[in-house]
């Protein structure tokens, strides 16, 4: 089966959007919170943004096309950005993994991963890769 490409022009402005959002809430907020506290923080800019954002949304997860449980996510943006804040003093490949993984159980077509933890801002773009069925 062939790969479905998504096209990250039609994310562009929303992503930007969410991320200068939490750039704002990490300049007044710094370091040092748990991440439910970076989490309503967030919900808050998002709000006065005007991006559509659904905070601790529960999601049926999907294997082989039948759903098999739910998870609570972050953000949903839009119906179809999700977010996954941290508040680590480091990321690693566990967390990009997941999110990844987030992406194809909630057939969704990008991520972020938000990080408060460190001095700066963290943050990467996923785009799901594999077909959606």
């Amino acid at each position: 089966m062939e790969k479905t490409p998504v096209d990250l022009s039609l994310y562009k402005e929303l992503t930007g959007k969410i991320i200068g959002c939490a750039m704002q809430v990490h300049r007044v907020l710094g370091t040092g919170f748990q991440e439910v506290i970076y989490q309503r923080a967030l919900a808050i800019e998002l709000e006065q943004c005007g991006v559509v954002a659904q905070r601790e949304l529960e999601m049926p997860i999907y294997y082989r096309q039948k759903e098999i449980g739910s998870r609570r996510v972050d953000f949903l943006v839009n119906d179809t950005v999700l977010v996954e804040l941290k508040a680590l003093s480091v990321l690693n490949e566990t967390h990009h993994a997941q999110i990844i993984n987030y992406l194809e159980a909630y057939r969704l077509p990008v991520g972020l991963l938000i990080n408060f933890g460190g001095p700066s801002l963290e943050y990467k773009c996923f785009v799901k890769t594999k077909p959606i069925y």
